[in-house]
């Protein structure tokens, strides 16, 4: 059975990302959880990967990191479907997921993931603004053109929902408000069985970063030292 290395589910979007694509696919794995921004972080982080940071996934004598590389890692070892079957969605999809890792900068730094808050409504700025006008075009293409089998991004839950899910947790979090379409697709992963033990797990947690809205560096990347 695969282990997952982890960091706080109340912080961690990178963390929940493999982790929703597995439960969703079924697939059996152990967790370990490497709490943030404490002295040994680093130091625990290191003993799974040279990268120094979470998520990793340890099957057997296999070591991948980098959430992507996990996903990929998964549909090849366990034949399991995390992208579309169908050629021109799997390339969106794929393509949208590789967006999500390199970009919404403003609204990631902005909008930092805090299952255990919630904020109201109010101006975060044009590059905001921007980031989620983008989000909003991804869900309209993609559901116009790929989403009739279901409620998510290409109909079923794929590895390109799990790459968004924590952006929508954001929106949630921020009290951001979203077109009909967006909301619709929103809330189909706010109640998705796997999002909801995530969350009940966070609500549970030991470790809290006392700040109103934390830093990204230090919640997403552990201020860059893990």
């Amino acid at each position: 059975m695969p282990t997952l290395v982890i960091a706080n589910k109340c912080y961690s979007s990178w963390s929940m990302r493999p982790w929703l694509l597995l439960k969703q696919l079924g697939i059996a794995f152990d967790e370990l959880t490497v709490p943030l921004d404490l002295p040994d972080t680093k130091a625990r982080v290191l003993k799974h990967s040279p990268a120094g940071k979470v998520p990793i996934l340890i099957d057997g004598d296999v070591t991948v990191w980098e959430t992507i590389a996990i996903m990929e890692y998964v549909g090849e070892a366990y034949g399991a479907p995390v992208w579309p079957a169908d050629r021109k969605a799997r390339a969106m999809a794929r393509s949208i997921a590789a967006e999500m890792h390199s970009g919404f900068s403003a609204l990631r730094s902005a909008c930092p993931m805090n299952l255990g808050k919630k904020f109201a409504q109010k101006d975060r700025g044009e590059a905001v603004a921007r980031d989620v006008a983008r989000f909003v075009e991804i869900v309209r293409q993609a559901r116009e053109h790929f989403g009739a089998g279901g409620p998510f991004l290409f109909g079923a839950f794929s590895a390109a929902d799990a790459m968004y899910a924590p952006l929508v947790t954001r929106l949630d979090t921020y009290s951001i408000a979203l077109d009909a379409t967006t909301r619709a697709y929103a809330d189909a992963i706010l109640i998705l069985p796997a999002f909801q033990e995530w969350r009940s797990a966070a609500m549970e947690e030991e470790w809290i970063v006392e700040a109103d809205e934390v830093d990204e560096e230090a919640i997403e990347d552990y201020r860059k030292a893990a």
